[in-house]
């Protein structure tokens, strides 16, 4: 993996100046997995208007930057069927490729080294390591114990990743130097509270709340956690793992792979996106903890402060929505987000939270914005060092 230039800024390569060859002659494009849609909506940003729609796969889940920065993958992960496929799209011209049949590709990633493709087989509970072009199988990874196994966010030397477990409430540490499973361990957000945790540790089916035993007419939420997007702090320290029934994100040491904090924000916290300047994280809270949510839900985002871990800004969504998945623009102007149960994107200006919708196709899931800066692609919406 290449070094980072500042140890004390991993996306100190991501600011808006740090644009590399590689994307050049890219289109300036949004490009929008619909999950029920099977399509892909591509918007101009500059004149807000979908200006091409076209047939993927089945269930299309997150559009993904390649290694490289020159190819764009749609993970297209037939739930519950055998034909999942990755369909290349090239950034000079917006048009899709030849699909590639591989197994229920939910998400996508790469090896620091850039050797290998790493395949999020999340019914499966593995991680297949393929070629990078080909998508040749290179070697298998089962991590059984991480039920739901979909993103993931690395060390700043790469030489481990953080993958979360959205049906077990844990996070999964991997060794990605001899592809090994190092351990998984289970978030709460009362992770200080060993009494609770003991409460929910119980057999036997409970209420959603019960009496919290230090205070009267406190509660404890009983349903397990569901993380989801994980993102490293700019130091490289800690991870932040966004969870969508705590409506909040946990706070895990990487290096001890110990939880050390929880930071409420929104209801149904989901997608986690760091600023251009390496200061701030935006989390989209969907609005829903359930799987299956509705339109017009309390969708918002929330704007966590690296440095302090408290939040500092929440931009809700007037009338209701469902913020997903999505990335910052090139220039740290606008947050771009899938609207999951409303069908459309969201632009929320980075400013001031002010937010502009445009109307795509059913069920948007996990969006990228192209260009973006930075050295290399290490997966999921652009997860660029």
């Amino acid at each position: 993996m290449a070094p980072v230039p500042d140890p004390n800024n991993l996306y100190s390569e991501n600011g808006s100046s740090h644009m590399s060859p590689n994307v050049a002659g890219a289109l300036e494009r949004v490009y929008v997995p619909n999950h029920t849609g099977n399509t892909v909506s591509v918007i101009d940003p500059n004149t807000m208007q979908v200006v091409d729609t076209y047939k993927v796969g089945v269930n299309p889940q997150h559009v993904v930057p390649a290694w490289d920065l020159r190819t764009l993958w749609v993970a297209n992960n037939a739930e519950g069927r055998s034909d999942g496929s990755l369909t290349p799209i090239d950034p000079l011209t917006g048009k899709p490729g030849t699909a590639i049949r591989v197994d229920d590709p939910y998400n996508l990633y790469w090896s620091p080294d850039g050797k290998s493709a790493i395949v999020v087989v999340e019914e499966m509970k593995r991680l297949d390591f393929r070629d990078p072009h080909t998508m040749k199988l290179q070697s298998t990874l089962p991590v059984p114990e991480c039920a739901g196994i979909n993103h993931a966010d690395f060390s700043i030397d790469g030489r481990y990743a953080l993958f979360t477990c959205e049906f077990s409430g844990a996070v999964s540490k991997i060794d990605m130097v001899n592809h090994t499973v190092l351990g998984t361990l289970k978030l709460s957000k009362y992770f200080t509270r060993p009494d609770v945790l003991a409460l929910l540790d119980q057999g036997g089916k409970k209420p959603r709340y019960i009496p919290d035993p230090r205070g009267p007419g406190a509660e404890i939420c009983t349903t397990k956690g569901m993380p989801q997007d994980v993102r490293a702090s700019p130091d490289g320290h800690v991870f932040f793992v966004a969870d969508m029934m705590a409506d909040g994100v946990h706070v895990v040491d990487g290096d001890s792979f110990k939880q050390i904090g929880f930071i409420a924000t929104g209801v149904g916290a989901h997608g986690l996106y760091p600023s251009r300047d390496g200061k701030s994280l935006y989390v989209a809270n969907r609005g829903s903890n359930q799987i299956h949510g509705h339109p017009h839900g309390k969708g918002s985002v929330s704007v966590i402060d690296f440095a302090s871990r408290t939040v500092v800004k929440n931009w809700p969504i007037a009338g209701g929505g469902s913020p997903d998945m999505g990335n910052v623009s090139a220039d740290g102007k606008h947050l771009w987000l899938s609207g999951r149960y409303d069908n459309v994107v969201y632009r929320f200006d980075t400013a001031t939270g002010a937010v502009d919708q445009i109307k795509v196709g059913r069920e948007p899931h996990g969006l990228t914005v192209w260009p973006q800066p930075g050295r290399y692609s290490l997966g999921h919406t652009g997860n660029l060092r």
